[in-house]
């Protein structure tokens, strides 16, 4: 079997063109890698250009490839293979562009995406894709404010105070400057971590925690006193940094060490000699001078630091020394008026127990006399108690013998009533027979006949035989006439 030279060429394309196209021309950057990319051919960037802004110019292109695989002809591209920028937790990383057009007036920081310089935004914690033939990575800590501090902020960056607009004087009293200038800026950075540019801004940490100094030794407070005695003061001051105030006085007094040595220290040597020298130096033993001395230097300290920004919390004078000869004459004027006091007090005290005494005696006078009055005061309400008693029982009675009468009086009225109401009906009932009667009467025709009538009526149940003549002289002598003549065995007709 013959091959010809055309299949023979095929069959080594075929071959050929895969393995060419997996090792000639793969690209596969690995983890944490990148690939930048280097054009061989197109158009030539200008003479001060490092970095092709577009794919058809020729030179280093500014768009990388991250970790992955691609293919790329190379005979038109050729490529390096750079780790990944990586970022360690607590930094922050700033990006100087190294590519475009220069800046002017000695200013580093870029103003858009065509000027050279340190980038505005910084890169926080992590991997980044950075082409390193464009920027240059510088790695930073993270500015760490801890409580208790804050950050006075410096601008490093910016239009200069001495050239250009002036700063305004009535900003700050004319020592800090307003954002976008150089000079220290007004606004501080609380607790916290922050991530500062370095090439923008630099940040100085001051305490605003109470901070306490000992004015002794070589630091105590010397002066002449009035009488020409020479007195040294020691002590200890407590103060701290007011917030608001903090980027003043760090401007124009400086640090911990400054505020002490120019603010603080020379106030008080300052009031010591002035005031002191006004005073004895017994006065600086012995009475109220003192205290008063003390109270008047922390008075001048807190007016004459507070307009700085440094707010004073206590000033405390623990020891006063003074020269051993005044020392020892006060001590001796001392021991001897407290003898005196403590005489003072002996004969004071003698004199409140006699009258302890006295008191005591009055208050045993006042017992019994209190006693006396009590007795008397206790039979008095006792006899005013039992007259009170005999009286209500006695107006009691009265009033009972009063609704007694009150009750015998309408008893009796009642009685009365009661009489006249049967005498009433007794005339009426009398009356009303009197009216029968008198009609009874009238009707038997007059008295005598009536009366027999009733006579007949009381005699003739009883009555069982009459005797009688026929003569007409009555019933048994009385005027009684016979109608009919009566049966021996019944009664009268």
């Amino acid at each position: 079997m013959k091959f010809t030279v055309p299949l023979i060429v095929l069959v080594l394309l075929l071959v050929l063109v895969p393995i060419f196209i997996w090792f000639g021309c793969r690209i596969e950057p690995g983890n944490g890698e990148i690939a930048v990319l280097i054009r061989k051919t197109g158009r030539p960037l200008p003479p001060d250009e490092l970095i092709a802004r577009s794919p058809d110019q020729k030179g280093i292109q500014l768009e990388v490839l991250g970790e992955g695989r691609y293919f790329r002809n190379p005979y038109t591209w050729d490529w390096e293979i750079h780790p990944v920028v990586d970022v360690p937790a607590g930094k922050f990383a700033v990006l100087v562009r190294k590519y475009g057009r220069n800046l002017e007036g000695g200013k580093i920081i870029a103003e858009d995406e065509e000027t050279r310089g340190v980038l505005r935004d910084v890169l926080g914690t992590g991997r980044h894709r950075i082409n390193p033939y464009a920027y240059e990575v510088k790695i930073y800590d993270d500015v760490k404010i801890m409580p208790g501090y804050v950050g006075v902020v410096t601008s490093v960056s910016g239009d200069d105070v001495f050239s250009g607009a002036r700063n305004d004087n009535n900003f700050q009293h004319g020592f800090l400057v307003q954002p976008g200038r150089k000079g220290v800026l007004a606004t501080v950075l609380k607790e916290g971590t922050h991530r500062i540019n370095p090439f923008i801004y630099s940040v100085a940490l001051v305490n605003i925690q109470s901070q306490r100094h000992e004015f002794s030794g070589n630091d105590a407070i010397s002066f002449l006193t009035v009488d020409g005695f020479s007195v040294s003061l020691e002590g200890t001051v407590e103060f701290n940094i007011d917030e608001a105030l903090a980027p003043r006085l760090a401007h124009e007094v400086g640090d911990m060490e400054d505020i002490l040595k120019k603010l603080i220290l020379p106030s008080v040597h300052g009031f010591a000699r002035l005031e002191g020298s006004k005073k004895a130096a017994t006065e600086f033993i012995i009475g109220e001078s003192r205290q008063v001395f003390q109270t008047q230097l922390e008075k001048y300290l807190r007016e004459n630091c507070r307009k700085w920004g440094v707010a004073i919390n206590s000033v405390l004078i623990r020891d006063i020394i003074v020269p051993q000869e005044v020392a020892e004459i006060i001590r001796n004027r001392e021991l001897a008026q407290q003898e005196a006091r403590k005489y003072a007090e002996q004969i004071e005290q003698a004199r409140s127990e006699a009258e302890l005494q006295k008191q005591k005696m009055l208050a045993e006078q006042n017992s019994r006399k209190t006693e006396a009055e009590t007795l008397q005061l206790t039979a008095t309400i006792s006899a005013r108690q039992k007259q009170m008693e005999q009286v209500i029982a006695a107006e009691t009675e009265l009033k009972v013998a009063e609704v007694a009468l009150k009750t015998a009086e309408a008893d009796a009225q009642a009685a009365i009533n009661a009489a006249e109401a049967e005498r009433s009906v007794i005339a009426e009932r009398n009356q009303r027979e009197a009216e029968v009667l008198t009609r009874q009467v009238q009707a038997y025709g007059g008295g005598d006949a009536y009366i027999r009538a009733m006579l007949y009526q009381k005699l003739m149940p009883g009555v069982r035989s009459i005797i009688s003549n026929s003569a007409d002289t009555g019933l048994f002598g009385l005027p009684l006439p016979l109608g009919e003549s009566v049966r021996n065995e019944g009664g009268a007709k």
